[in-house]
């Protein structure tokens, strides 16, 4: 590798590091959820870790064709798409964002997929708009730490669900709202769910909850 090009390299690395720690900085003070000018950024598969890939996501959740998923937080659209695939044109996915923007970028993605199985909904979590006993999966991923009522956005979360139904929770420390493991277990398992399952380590984790 010529030196030019690595230090580029590098400086886009620390450029983003100082991009995330910022953000974190300024996420503790208010809400700011991913701006819609970096969905291009969101839609990368991390190259650090391999747990918050799309296809080891979906891998992990075993998705049968005809399922319903909610794809809580769902960004510009980055596991809706494969979401979509992998429960077939039988099953159901519901494409959730507080930003209509992310959800513009997500609509217009499925749309030139000419997938005909998704539907979305611009709302917080908690605020009571999703039918209840009905989905069979949620997803979560790298979302919690964006919600300020997460104790509500969760108990919706487990209404929406159906009984046995699994929430998935992916976090990755380079997210500037990372929420470590214990507080994560700790949350969601307040509201009924039982820990099911956990993928990868410490500082980048999926972990499955199931409705009891």
């Amino acid at each position: 590798m010529a030196p030019s090009t690595l230090y580029i390299l590098l400086g886009i690395l620390g450029l983003g590091i100082l991009i995330i720690l910022i953000w974190r900085f300024a996420s503790r003070r208010q809400e700011l959820p991913c701006p819609s000018w970096l969905g291009w950024m969101v839609e990368m598969d991390n190259p650090f870790t391999n747990v918050n890939r799309a296809a080891t996501i979906i891998e992990h959740l075993g998705l049968k064709p005809g399922a319903r998923v909610l794809d809580a937080g769902c960004g510009p659209g980055r596991l809706t798409m494969p979401l979509a695939v992998a429960v077939g044109p039988e099953g159901q996915v519901l494409a959730l964002d507080i930003q209509e923007e992310m959800l513009s970028l997500t609509r217009d993605k499925v749309q030139t997929a000419g997938l005909d199985n998704v539907q979305f909904i611009q709302a917080n979590l908690g605020e009571g708009k999703l039918p209840s006993e009905y989905f069979d999966y949620a997803v979560m991923v790298t979302v919690l730490g964006e919600i300020p009522d997460q104790a509500s956005a969760l108990q919706e979360i487990y209404r929406t669900l159906k009984p046995g139904g699994i929430l998935l929770v992916t976090e990755v420390i380079f997210d500037p709202h990372f929420q470590n493991q214990k507080t994560v277990i700790e949350l969601v398992k307040a509201v009924g769910f039982r820990e099911k399952d956990m993928f990868g380590r410490k500082l980048a984790y999926t972990l499955h909850f199931q409705k009891s």
